[in-house]
């Protein structure tokens, strides 16, 4: 036999045996987390039939109480409800065995409540095994642990406590995760060349304390869910970035566009006829931003009702921005589109209209306007996607302004924070995604003004907030495995509520 062959066997060997070492550590763990569970159940079942127990011993080195309502809560000064919990700590010592710890335990117990007599009481668990019981906890109420033998659905248990020391000897205290060592770990441990990250963030924007609600299942909770890839660091601000598209976007780059119901009565050729005869009865050179409330509306196609309560009508809407409000909520067809747009520069080309724009615009049309000011303008043909990115570019204009408008005037947010958003210096593509991803901040801080009431210096915090959550996915084609970190200021488990200190608090 080769050395060759040796070595190649002796790795296969020793794969195949720290294979049969980690099912068998995986298998232990189950049945611990079973058995965790079944024992706390248990306890529950019998509080709930009036019988009074003693605490109970788990594995030893572990006492479990069971803390009623009512009854003294060592965590009244940690909690800020008086419901059923569970407190583990470490078995106390016998009476002859307290005395050689009792002067290093003194200044320890002197801050506890967990002493009921005069002999030192429960211990402190390490931080080691205080994490192994949270995860044994934890695991029992995962409802993708389905190969758990536990009667589905999984009964919620009573929140649970572990008391444990301050000493970590397991951890460097100066370390911090690194996410190329998650991403090297990763491969390392299932065996893969590539690998692949994908970030997650959780923002709470609102929940009700308390106070608020007297019943947990009725707390007002909005959150925003943000998701991307690829990922560049650990606790990476989640990219200004959105997936989400607009029709009219969509059908660029499809070449399908779906027309919605017309809400004028009139067609969209006779109003756009209209509106360039009241310019061409101006001389042209009139105010085209004269109000008439019965055409200019607003964007019905971006904006629902209840936005409509706070996003009051512009008193500047240029040339580009009216044609906008009667197009889109009128157009029907492509053919609607090469008719108005073709009525346009024959007005402009004949000198008919020489209308006003903002500035800023990159559009196609104000192009033309802009040209049509000194007589020469290019040659447009009106087909393929032309059209319809014509009255795309100008409702992005438009909608650009109105969240402008809407952002500076009630005081969330400055030209500044609003750059990324609004810039025309991007594709038509990442412009919609960038506009849609400012519609939906204006959605949410809508939602909390006309629903929840939020002062404005809580709407003005909703625009610049901190994740509660934050997690990277690393996984990889070649398997279908990957390896979760996250960070959360939130309990492990669904059903565990408990109070938040604020800055008030330290």
């Amino acid at each position: 036999m080769t050395p060759d062959v040796t070595a190649r066997r002796a790795v296969r060997f020793g794969g195949f045996g720290s294979a049969v070492r980690l099912g068998a550590m995986w298998s232990r763990m189950n049945r611990a987390a079973e058995e965790l569970y079944t024992r706390l159940l248990q306890e529950c079942d019998e509080e709930k039939k009036g019988i009074s127990k003693d605490p109970f011993i788990y594995e030893t080195d572990v006492q479990v109480q069971l803390i009623s309502k009512g009854q003294p809560n060592p965590l009244k000064n940690v909690l800020n409800e008086n419901g059923v919990i569970f407190i583990m700590e470490k078995v106390p010592l016998e009476k002859e065995e307290t005395s050689h710890v009792e002067e290093l335990q003194s200044e320890e117990t002197a801050i506890s409540d967990f002493s009921t007599s005069e002999n030192v009481g429960p211990l402190a668990l390490p931080v080691g095994r205080a994490r192994q019981l949270i995860g044994l906890y934890t695991m029992a109420h995962n409802p993708n642990m389905t190969h758990l033998k536990i009667n589905r659905p999984v009964s919620a248990l009573p929140p649970l406590w572990v008391r444990c020391d301050s000493s970590d000897p397991e951890a460097d205290k100066n370390y911090s995760v690194n996410l190329e060592d998650l991403k090297n770990s990763h491969k390392k441990r299932h065996h893969l060349s590539t690998v692949t990250a994908r970030g997650f963030a959780q923002y709470e924007l609102f929940k009700s304390t308390a106070l608020d609600d007297t019943v947990a299942a009725s707390q007002t909770v909005i959150t925003l869910d943000i998701s991307w890839s690829p990922v560049d660091e650990v606790l990476q601000v989640p990219p200004l970035s959105s997936t989400a598209t607009l029709v009219l976007a969509d059908g660029l780059r499809t070449g399908i566009t779906e027309w919605p119901e017309p809400l004028e009565a009139k067609s969209a050729v006779e109003l756009v006829q209209e509106f360039l005869n009241d310019l061409n009865k101006l001389d042209g050179f009139g105010d085209s931003t004269k109000k008439d409330t019965e055409t200019v509306k607003h964007d019905g196609a971006a904006v629902d009702r209840s936005i409509e309560c706070l996003l009051t009508v512009r008193g500047d809407l240029d040339f580009a921005e009216q044609l906008w409000c009667k197009m889109s909520s009128s157009v029907i067809s492509y053919q609607d589109l090469v008719k108005c747009f073709t009525l346009i520069i024959q007005s402009l080309q004949r000198g008919d209209i020489q209308p006003w724009l903002h500035s800023g615009s990159n559009s196609l049309l104000s192009k033309l306007i802009h040209q049509s000011y000194h007589g020469t303008m290019d040659t447009v043909s009106l087909s393929g996607t032309v059209p319809v990115q014509m009255l795309l570019e100008i409702g992005l204009d438009k909608l650009k302004k109105d969240y402008i408008s809407f952002f500076i005037g009630q005081e969330l947010a400055s030209l500044n924070h609003l750059e990324y958003f609004i810039s025309p210096s991007v594709d038509i593509q990442e412009q919609v995604y960038r506009v849609q991803k400012l519609h939906h901040i204006l959605e949410i801080l809508v939602s909390c003004m006309l629903f929840i009431k939020l002062q404005h210096e809580l709407l003005f915090s909703l625009t610049h907030e901190k994740p509660q959550k934050w997690r990277v996915e690393i996984n990889s084609g070649q398997k279908k495995v990957k390896t979760v970190w996250q960070l959360s200021d939130s309990p492990p488990v669904d059903h565990l509520n408990f109070h938040k200190l604020g800055k008030d608090d330290l």
